[in-house]
């Protein structure tokens, strides 16, 4: 078997509140392999939000240790902790966290300024993610002119065009009807299909059916780890 996509192990995150040590991520140890899909469950404040700011490489373990895509991310300074997010992550928020100031093709584009890829490649990707999309006749439109259905799929392709490694959706279909939730929740099943990597933080069992894998959480701890199905690893994407 390969390396794993993202490893965590034994790893803490305490902080100190008065005189107290709180822990809001308590000795955590699992691997994610490539092409697996994964849903967080747990409830507010068991430590999801904090366990995918670490996997995310916004925050750092306090003891122990997490590696993402064979880094071992303690060992890295600020500087590289940024280019290994924009180079191996892809960030999916619940309130879609697009630039208003940006269009569609410029807010699916924005991972693309932190690297040297020339500009004209970086664009025919960006056009070719909102195609896929169902954007193509919107690459000019602002954030406001858009659905929240259409702003969502604006977040995904931005999380797409640097091909991460691993995806990181933090309840992605919170803030959407029914209907355009399921809609999303289909391209997440398509990229999984497609061994794209994915951790979606998630309260809707209904959402954590779709996965591979379903970790639970409470109280910073892992309260249970439950396979759905197997996956291959092998990278279809192209």
């Amino acid at each position: 078997m390969s390396a794993p996509v993202a490893e965590l192990v034994e790893a803490t995150r305490s902080y100190r509140m008065g005189g107290e040590e709180v822990y809001a991520l308590d000795g955590l140890s699992f691997q994610i392999q490539r092409g697996e899909y994964w849903s967080v469950m747990g409830p507010s404040g068991s430590g999801k939000s904090t366990l995918l700011n670490v996997m995310g490489c916004l925050d750092r373990p306090t003891e122990g240790l997490y590696r993402l895509a064979g880094y071992d991310t303690g060992e890295l300074d600020d500087d590289d902790l940024s280019e290994l997010r924009s180079t191996q992550l892809g960030f999916i928020f619940q309130s879609y966290n697009l630039i208003p100031q940006l269009d569609v093709l410029e807010n699916i584009m924005v991972p693309l300024f932190y690297q040297d890829d020339p500009p004209e490649a970086g664009e025919e990707r960006a056009r070719a993610l909102a195609d896929r999309m169902g954007l193509s006749n919107r690459l000019h439109h602002r954030p406001l002119e858009l659905s929240g259905g259409q702003q969502q799929r604006v977040a995904i392709a931005r999380a797409l065009v640097n091909d991460p490694e691993l995806i990181l959706a933090d309840e992605a279909t919170g803030n959407l009807d029914t209907q355009t939730a399921e809609e999303i929740l289909d391209l997440f099943d398509e990229l999984s299909r497609e061994n794209k990597t994915i951790v979606f933080v998630t309260h809707e069992p209904s959402v954590a059916d779709r996965a591979s894998h379903v970790l639970r959480m409470r109280d910073g701890k892992i309260e249970e780890v439950r396979v759905q199905r197997e996956v291959s690893g092998e990278s279809t994407w192209s």
